[in-house]
């Protein structure tokens, strides 16, 4: 068996590490550096390298921002009474294109997730309660994910701020428009049901 070069095994290895990348993955995506011009290899290998030099955390939201502020926390048209709960930066983009929501964002980048070492001083909640004590929200929207350690966070940030003059709202939940009941899965079905409203 041909054994690969070390600067290939090394990309292979880097390549490799990266969530949802497997072994051969990693394999096919160094090849195909390998056969792309010079010039389109080393813009992504600039891209990266950029990223990881320009990218940093809002220093009020703690979301992805080039500078000082991201670009919602810089924008004088969102309703900056509304405050929006998320667990990671990419939450921010996924509410974000459904053009649906124009409030503020809170990113804890991450989770309460004691099973996996993750308490609450390891996320940006501390902040979260400060923002949300200044006085400046009607209403803050849960919006970590349905899962135990979602529900487990939210319930956590919600009794923290129980004293404060705020609302606090979750993300709906429940079955999708076009869905088929047999194919729900329980967990859907059972949010649907405690959340169901007067018709």
């Amino acid at each position: 068996m041909t054994q690969l070069t070390e600067s290939l095994t090394n990309l292979v290895d880097q390549l490799a590490k990266l969530p949802g990348i497997g072994r051969k993955s990693a394999e096919r995506l160094a090849y195909h550096l390998l056969r792309v011009n010079k010039l389109e290899a080393m813009a992504l290998a600039e891209a990266i390298r950029d990223v990881r030099e320009n990218i940093r955390y809002c220093e009020v939201c703690y979301n992805l921002a080039e500078g000082a502020r991201c670009s919602v926390c810089a924008d004088p048209k969102r309703d900056t009474s509304l405050l929006c709960v998320v667990e990671q930066p990419r939450d921010v983009m996924a509410l974000e294109a459904t053009g649906g929501y124009r409030g503020l964002y809170h990113v804890l980048l991450g989770r309460i997730a004691p099973l996996e070492g993750v308490g609450p001083d390891q996320l940006t909640i501390e902040a979260l309660v400060d923002r949300v004590r200044s006085g400046a929200f009607r209403e803050v929207i849960m919006a970590t994910n349905p899962t135990v350690e979602g529900d487990g966070t939210a319930l956590h940030i919600s009794n923290l701020l129980a004293e404060c003059p705020v609302e606090i709202t979750r993300l709906a939940r429940g079955i999708t428009t076009g869905s088929i009941l047999e194919y729900t899965n329980k967990e859907i079905l059972s949010d649907a049901l405690a959340g169901r409203q007067k018709l």
